[in-house]
């Protein structure tokens, strides 16, 4: 196997155990007996654990960020606000739903998460509220200008989190579809930022 090839496998196998039973149950030798190798083969990849959570933690919250992207949000001046909403609400339970280790380690982080999990979160939250503002503000200054930009963007983003961990906790119940119609029925409700 190719030295890429072995460090994704580990990483695999690091994930897997992190899902199954939290980041407390992580060490070197559970991976390396998960995996069906000797623990010096681990070492030679990470040099040590805090250095495998890293790996994991980077892997994963690069992957998230690729997806996210996906989701970006344009100006909501450009086109129907809800659908474009709606869209990118979309996009990301699409994410969420075909990557869901990924995605749980994101929005639902396990116990004992290393504190470079958290501030990578916190990271990645705040680029994706700068986004939210930047695409709701345009709307809200012509339509609706009591409206703070910064608080809806933030009620939109944790709207779109509960979604998918719903997606996460219970698909056969939450599935995207029945989430998508309930937020296009809830923005209507709301008088929708196009109003």
């Amino acid at each position: 196997m190719s030295a890429p090839a072995r460090r994704d496998q580990l990483l695999d196998v690091t994930g897997e155990i992190v899902a199954e039973q939290g980041f407390h149950a992580v060490s070197i030798q559970a991976v390396a007996r998960r995996a069906g190798i000797s623990r010096p083969i681990v070492y030679e990849h990470f040099g040590d654990l805090p250095g495998l959570l890293q790996a994991l933690v980077e892997r994963e919250m690069a992957r998230a960020l690729e997806q996210i992207l996906e989701t970006k949000l344009d100006d909501l001046t450009h086109g129907d606000p809800i659908d474009l909403l709606l869209e990118s609400l979309r996009r990301y339970l699409s994410a969420v739903e075909q990557n869901p280790r990924t995605w749980r380690l994101v929005l639902m982080a396990p116990e004992g998460a290393p504190e470079l999990l958290r501030k990578r979160i916190r990271r990645g939250q705040a680029t994706v509220l700068d986004s939210l503002i930047a695409a709701v503000g345009p709307v809200l200054s012509r339509a609706h200008e009591t409206l703070d930009p910064e608080l809806t963007a933030r009620i939109l983003s944790a709207i779109a989190d509960e979604y998918a961990r719903l997606v996460l906790t219970d698909p056969k119940r939450f599935p995207p579809e029945r989430l998508l119609e309930h937020a296009r029925a809830y923005l209507g409700w709301l008088g929708g930022l196009s109003g």
